[in-house]
């Protein structure tokens, strides 16, 4: 597969502003059923594959995969046209999402950032230890997977990025479907580990009503890319939840899926956000 001819798959519910949705590695659209539920009375929503979930191909190589590549494969899910757009991203669709919204510009309204992963960010600003901590996760897949050992790396990750024993509580076809979305993961750390857009870059290309979601008890890579995002761009709005950790936007949609759907709706009210 080349990202050229990539045939997109996504799933769509509801009518109104149309909101596109960008899963995490290892989910899938799927991801934002109960979310796509809450907002489908009001909001055309749709859910993107990236490659290699769902029936989006994957990818192939050989080159290193980039953000471009990961917005080129979801580009044809887009409405055609001028049509403003709001975006919402978790973890890599994070990523992916800001840089959608780059090349998007002005058409993209709103974007909503759920623990966003440009962790090359962390190694441009001197997070050494965040950095050195997350490209060990990297490492970790990637040697493990050159070595056919997919389980152990699933394992490693699985528990580094929920919480300890989560995977000794899935039951096997879950395992099954988890180290097959990991085979992706192998590829998607490039896109994350390494670009030369700067944090002013990204703050001066995108929108102004930009959220950015984390939780007080994520991964510490994640918790200084937030304070570096805090840091150069004051202006975006910050909610920090209470708990639920990376993966909140699945394991606790009830603290996560209000806050979307407010920020859509009419902004947050002064209870929703987070002092800086």
């Amino acid at each position: 597969m080349s990202p050229e001819t990539v045939t997109v798959d996504y799933m769509e519910a509801g009518a109104g502003p149309v909101v596109v949705l960008i899963h995490a590695s290892t989910s899938g659209a799927r991801q934002w059923r109960l979310l796509m539920t809450d907002l489908e009375d009001r909001y055309h929503l749709i859910a993107v594959n990236m490659m290699g979930y769902g029936r989006t191909p994957a990818w192939a190589g050989p080159q290193p995969q980039t953000l471009d590549d990961h917005v080129r494969a979801i580009m044809p899910a887009l409405p055609v046209g001028d049509q403003k757009i709001h975006l919402v991203g978790h973890s890599l669709g994070g990523a992916v999402a800001m840089m959608l919204a780059k090349q998007l510009g002005d058409r993209v309204e709103k974007l909503i950032l759920l623990e966003p992963n440009p962790f090359y960010l962390l190694r441009d600003h001197g997070r050494d230890a965040a950095y050195a901590e997350i490209k060990a996760v990297s490492d970790d897949v990637r040697h493990k997977g050159d070595a056919g050992r997919w389980e152990e790396a699933a394992e490693n990750f699985g528990d580094y990025w929920s919480r300890p024993g989560y995977w000794a509580s899935l039951h096997d076809n879950l395992r099954a479907s988890f180290i097959a979305n990991l085979r992706n993961n192998y590829f998607e750390w490039e896109a994350v580990l390494d670009s030369d857009i700067t944090l002013e870059g990204w703050r001066d290309a995108l929108p102004d009503q930009t959220l950015v979601v984390s939780a007080r008890d994520t991964t510490r890579p994640i918790i200084e890319i937030v304070e570096l995002m805090r840091e150069a761009c004051p202006t975006w709005e910050y909610v920090e939840l209470p708990e639920g950790g990376h993966m909140a936007p699945m394991s606790h949609p009830h603290l996560v899926n209000p806050i979307i759907a407010a920020y859509l709706d009419n902004g947050l009210d002064n209870g929703q956000r987070s002092s800086s």
